[in-house]
């Protein structure tokens, strides 16, 4: 009696899950904390609520990070790439205005705002290639 292992239908995706999954609003909902607490401080002169503040904006800033590494490592492609070439640079420059140098290390809603931006930019072609 002999055995196949060989599979009887072959798939293929594109991804390793459905597309459906995968969202820039979910950074974006992040960074808009980022943006609220960096105002919150601002207005707010007592030392503890500033030092919540400060923690919070942090781990918002990680998982905006997070949020953008997951489409950038795991939905963007090659194709993507080729028809919008700016995609490295621009998560470069988004997962940078949410760390240390930008958002997380700073409690000026200015840089928030950046942040929003640079994610509003990464949705417009998220969106775009979604239409493909």
């Amino acid at each position: 009696m002999r055995f196949s292992l060989r599979p009887k239908v072959i798939a293929h995706a594109h991804c390793d899950l459905p597309c459906g999954v995968y969202d820039p609003a979910q950074a974006r909902i992040e960074a808009e904390s980022v943006k609220a607490v960096q105002q919150k401080y601002q207005d707010n002169d007592d030392p503890e609520f500033r030092t919540r503040a400060i923690l919070i904006k942090e781990q918002r800033s990680e998982l905006v990070k997070h949020h953008l590494w997951v489409l950038w490592t795991d939905y963007f492609k090659p194709e993507h790439l080729e028809k919008h070439p700016q995609i490295h640079d621009l998560f470069w420059k988004a997962t940078k205005a949410a760390g240390a140098g930008g958002a997380k290390g700073s409690m000026d809603p200015a840089k928030g705002q950046e942040l929003l931006d640079l994610i509003d930019q990464i949705a417009e072609i998220f969106w775009e290639t979604k239409k493909a």
